[in-house]
């Protein structure tokens, strides 16, 4: 596999240049460059940092849609959730989870069934088991704590999750660099450029230089999610387009009653579908969706929205008890949904996309609004094939659909597994963790400790990750900064200090081995540290507890 560059000191004169390197963005510039069209992606941070890192991590089979008949979606969802499991089982993994039926819930048991069994009947085929309904008895046996509350029958229904999307992310950028794409982090667009009455290329802001770099583009797509209409400005006075919802989480450490499985049920507040899911050994609760009018660079979960969420919960399972105290972390974004004007509600706007072809003298700009993890890529496809019709080719079938992603075995994935772990000179628990985390990459990684022993230090006890992580990260996988290396290429920062204890070793790691210096290491450390405070680690505030409580004595 080629390695991941970030940085080209100059890009040539593409066909497509994509403002955005989330999970749209990606898509699009995977889809693009496998179709033969040269490609260039554009981020002002690195991939998938924003608004495709806050999901819930689920990769919905399209359950909710159902009772809207957006039988579209639903089709499209079991798709991609299919190809998903077949093409990336390192990453997509099965993810049962229950749905009580109660009178407490708006809707009846009976109807929740029949959409079970119905979207089995739409789901003919699928790799994972068919959903069930669950009585008293296994409720006692499975689910004690929600038996205990005085639940008595649900349903079991089997989706599919991507814990780690950081990885997703990555893997989308290298297979979109190995058919020919340019990928620029931590590059912010300044500018469009027009030639000849339309929209030609853009110009960036060169990280190394600090100057600004024009490329010329044949099409420019704009797919910066809540960003869009800051894009849209570039070009000029336009109609508001996006109308964001702020979503917010909490992780917390496991507590009295939590379930095995993950549970898909209602707010007792406002019958919002909401979240308990286990991940990562830790429990994600959520969501939050609040009408957002306010900074998007800069979104944090507020008291309100922690006394929301943990309310539900403790409502589901009374002793449970969660409190603020027991928050790990949390994490706060804007979904990039379309501006439909003042909302009481705002789950009701629809999850669909929308791909808009500019014209006059936007001419040459493809705005995407919308999308969703789960359909990334059936999105980047139908954008690829409007852009290869608005270059005059005539689009063909997409390469994606079949195209495993690069951490993907070409056999079988448990037996894959089973025989790394098995033959790994690294001990059982490293093995584990660089297989589960990497896929195949992970045999990279293993030959850096192989010919550097000390790379096999861990630098992270909780999640075991080891110094030869940090260095692929950097030499292999186009990490610009620490936060790139902790967050979203080791995925480190996902335990349950945010990566805090973790950064000071990886960074270490980097001046031994990677060419950093100390100072700047020093200055990366600072930067990582406030960058997590968006998170509202409850670790900081513990280290300010103990700041105030020397400071008080000395």
């Amino acid at each position: 596999m080629p390695a991941l560059t970030t940085y080209t000191p100059e890009i040539p004169a593409v066909d497509v240049a994509v403002i955005g390197a989330g999970i749209n963005g990606l898509a699009v510039a995977r889809e693009a460059a496998a179709r033969g069209l040269s490609v260039a992606v554009f981020d002002q941070d690195d991939l998938s940092a924003r608004t495709s890192a806050i999901s819930t991590r689920l990769i919905h089979g399209g359950l909710k849609y159902l009772e809207r008949f957006e039988l579209n979606l639903v089709h499209e969802s079991i798709r991609e959730r299919n190809i998903l499991l077949a093409k990336a089982p390192h990453l997509v993994h099965h993810y049962p989870m229950l749905i009580p039926f109660s009178k407490q819930q708006s809707r009846p048991g009976w109807l929740l069934a029949c959409g079970l069994a119905l979207h089995d009947v739409l789901s003919l085929g699928k790799p994972l088991p068919l959903n069930r309904i669950v009585f008293r008895r296994r409720l006692e046996r499975e689910w004690p704590a929600l038996a205990a509350a005085g639940l008595r029958w649900g349903g079991l229904f089997h989706d599919a999750n991507v814990p780690v999307t950081e990885r997703l992310a990555v893997e989308l950028a290298v297979d979109a660099q190995r058919s020919g794409a340019i990928v620029s982090t931590h590059a912010r667009v300044e500018s469009l450029v027009r030639v000849g009455g339309r929209i030609a290329g853009l110009r960036y802001r060169d990280r190394e230089t600090g100057g600004t770099k024009t490329v010329p583009a044949r099409l420019v797509v704009n797919a910066a999610g809540p960003w869009v209409d800051s894009v849209l400005d570039l070009a000029g006075a336009h109609d508001r387009r996006m109308g964001p919802t702020k979503g917010s989480h909490l992780v917390v450490a496991t507590f009295p009653g939590a379930p095995d499985t993950c549970i898909f049920f209602e707010s007792p507040d406002d019958a919002r579908p909401m979240f308990v899911l286990p991940w990562e050994g830790k429990y994600m609760i959520g969501t939050t969706d609040l009408p957002y009018d306010g900074s998007i660079d800069d979104v944090v979960i507020d008291d309100d929205e922690t006394a929301y969420l943990l309310g539900a919960v403790n409502a589901l399972i009374p002793e449970a008890r969660l409190g603020a105290g027991d928050v790990l972390w949390s994490y706060s974004g804007v979904r990039p949904l379309p501006y439909v004007g003042e909302l009481d509600d705002p789950s009701t706007v629809s999850r669909d996309h929308e791909i808009v072809v500019h014209s006059g003298a936007d001419a040459g700009l493809v705005t995407i609004i919308g999308g969703k993890l789960t359909t990334h890529r059936a999105l980047g496809e139908l954008v690829a094939r409007r852009l290869e019709r608005e270059l005059g080719r005539r689009p063909g079938p997409s390469p994606t659909r079949t195209a495993r992603l690069p951490g993907a075995p070409e056999g079988d994935w448990p037996a894959y597994r089973s025989r790394f772990i098995e033959r790994s000179a690294l001990p059982p628990r490293t093995a584990q963790r660089l297989v589960d985390t990497y896929g195949v990459v992970a045999e990279r990684i293993e030959q850096l400790v192989a010919g550097a022993p000390a790379l096999g230090e861990t630098v992270d006890p909780e999640t075991g990750a080891i110094a030869a992580e940090a260095v692929h990260a950097v030499r292999e996988e186009g990490a610009l900064s620490l936060e790139d290396v902790v967050l979203r290429r080791m995925a480190v920062a996902l335990n349950s200090d945010v990566g805090l204890a973790a950064a000071p070793a990886v960074a270490a790691v980097l001046v031994a081995h990677a060419g950093w210096t100390a100072e700047r290491a020093e200055r990366e450390l600072d930067q990582y540290r406030a960058a997590m405070r968006r998170f509202k680690p409850r670790a900081l505030d513990a280290e300010r507890e103990a700041g105030t409580m020397r400071g008080s004595t000395e």
